[in-house]
């Protein structure tokens, strides 16, 4: 007969795991953007959540939990992205950014026209969540509104500014920077001016632009309105306040930043690298530009003048590049047209990263206590070299005008025994929580899910007019009472006088 004690003590220890049916939504075709979650999807898989995936990307490990509906990106994003060549400010910059998200999302008409899509859609499902990236469109939102069930957003890099208002997030551009932006800390007067009008423009043109298009595409290729993100109940942000600086954020909105790298650890090194880094003495210096941008489009100038200043480092360098050799290549430089970064980054003999500042790329070197030269192409990379700058772990080089001797300075204060700590502090620093970010995302999800979509963590701030938000009902109220017991003080005051002028009194003066 089984023992009492034993029998209360199963029952106690039993985790009661409910499973969730989920529909992922991931329509961006760039492969940096859906491997920050791939393995959160994996993850969500391990639990017994029944996964259907629709992106042109497929989860590296396979899951009998997961089923993939392949998208079919006919453009690769490689054949999009070039090494920027010229330097751009002011409105010309944020055009250029804002106009880039546009372009694609083009891909969004292409994979809804795909028959995979429209096979899916036909099909009698039914799901408890849907999980989709908020990013550039919002073309595909109507399948949340067909299933009707809450809605969890992801964002790959800090939020955009359009973003915000959804989940009632006071993203004051008075100290929090446009994630296309990117600005010394603290800004000055003119920065903190360039980023209220960066801030507001980037909202405008979403709600004119990118808003009223893709609810076009989502009735007409999906049935149904594109669904209102300001109803969405989550958003799972790729950040980490240790990078990103501090931010008040309110509940519907976590951060999982470095939820990529979680419980990751560094493979075996490919035999060749391996003894390439360990052999080198003086350390190594680990120089790639991401998966997105063509080597061929590096400019000739500046590809001469990194030649010329690795050639005179004592450091060996690991250069991925799309080559697997030049003709003037420096012999302390070893080329590849693949990379495992990551192992590479966690090696101890590698002194630093040469980057274009993409957030996975800066989260992994974060994660492994690397200090990086970034030098931002596009996109949230400007403002992530800032913020990486900040912190005393990065140093900033501008390509466009990158010299032999200022790519040698760079190197340098990076490898400056200061920098170097500064970076192993950052690591400590963003790993050091009470939850990692992968168990964090599955709870919250989790938690969505078993209540109901939670509305209970929804900002009042997002169902409040403007002129309430802002209070300017409120101040106009109290400026309305001063005007007008200034104004009843004044008649008195009048009144009084024309009586006392009347009766003929006058005032003593000395």
């Amino acid at each position: 007969m089984l023992d009492i004690k034993l029998f209360t003590f199963i029952l106690l220890n039993i985790n009661l795991v409910f499973t969730y049916d989920i529909l992922v939504v991931f329509g961006h075709p760039g492969l940096s953007h859906f491997e920050a979650f791939g393995g959160f999807f994996e993850g969500l898989a391990h639990r017994g959540h029944n996964l259907t995936i629709l992106s042109h990307n497929k989860v590296q490990q396979k899951s009998k939990n997961i089923r993939h509906i392949s998208l079919k990106n006919k453009k690769p994003m490689v054949d999009i992205m070039s090494v920027s060549t010229e330097m751009s400010t002011g409105i010309a910059h944020y055009n250029k950014q804002l106009k880039l998200l546009e372009a694609l999302s083009k891909v969004c008409e292409e994979f809804m026209g795909e028959k995979s899509f429209r096979d899916f859609l036909k099909e009698e499902n039914q799901y408890d969540l849907v999980i989709g990236e908020f990013f550039n469109t919002n073309c595909y939102y109507g399948v949340a509104t067909k299933f009707n069930v809450p809605f969890i957003g992801l964002s790959s890099c800090t939020h955009l500014a359009w973003q915000a208002e959804w989940f009632g997030f006071p993203s004051n551009p008075a100290y929090i920077q446009t994630a296309f932006g990117g600005f010394k800390v603290p800004m000055s007067f003119l920065s903190r001016v360039e980023n209220t009008l960066v801030d507001h423009y980037s909202k405008l043109w979403y709600k004119l632009v990118m808003e009223k298009q893709g609810n076009e595409l989502s009735k007409r290729y999906i049935g149904y309105e594109a669904f209102d993100p300001h109803n969405a109940s989550l958003l799972l942000v790729n950040t980490h306040f240790t990078i990103d600086g501090a931010k008040p954020l309110p509940p519907a909105i976590v951060e999982v930043g470095g939820i990529h790298v979680h419980n990751r650890k560094p493979k075996k090194l490919p035999l060749d690298i391996e003894n390439w880094i360990n052999g080198a003495e003086a350390g190594v210096i680990y120089f790639s530009l991401g998966s997105m941008i063509k080597s061929q489009s590096f400019p000739e100038k500046q590809r001469k003048a990194f030649v010329n200043a690795f050639a005179k480092f004592p450091q060996r360098v690991v250069w991925k590049l799309d080559n697997d050799s030049m003709v003037d290549q420096p012999k302390n430089v070893l080329l590849g047209k693949w990379m495992p970064q990551f192992d590479i980054l966690c090696n101890p003999n590698v002194k630093l990263f040469i980057s274009h500042g993409g957030l996975l790329g800066t989260i992994e070197a974060v994660h492994c206590g690397v200090p990086i030269v970034v030098m931002p192409q596009f996109g949230d990379q400007n403002h992530n070299a800032h913020a990486l700058e900040a912190t005393g772990a990065g140093v900033l080089l501008h390509l466009q005008t990158a010299t032999e001797e200022s790519i040698i300075d760079a190197v340098n204060k990076a490898l400056d025994p200061r920098t170097q700590k500064n970076a192993k502090l950052l690591s400590e620093r963003f790993g050091d929580r009470p939850m990692s970010p992968m168990d964090s995302a599955i709870y919250w999800v989790e938690y969505v899910a078993r209540h109901g979509g939670a509305p209970h963590m929804r900002s009042p701030a997002i169902d409040m007019p403007f002129y309430q938000l802002y209070l300017i009902d409120v101040y106009g109220f109290l400026v309305a009472i001063v005007l007008g017991v200034s104004y009843i003080n004044y008649v008195i005051f009048r009144l009084i006088w024309r009586i006392m002028t009347k009766n003929g009194l006058k005032l003593k003066t000395l």
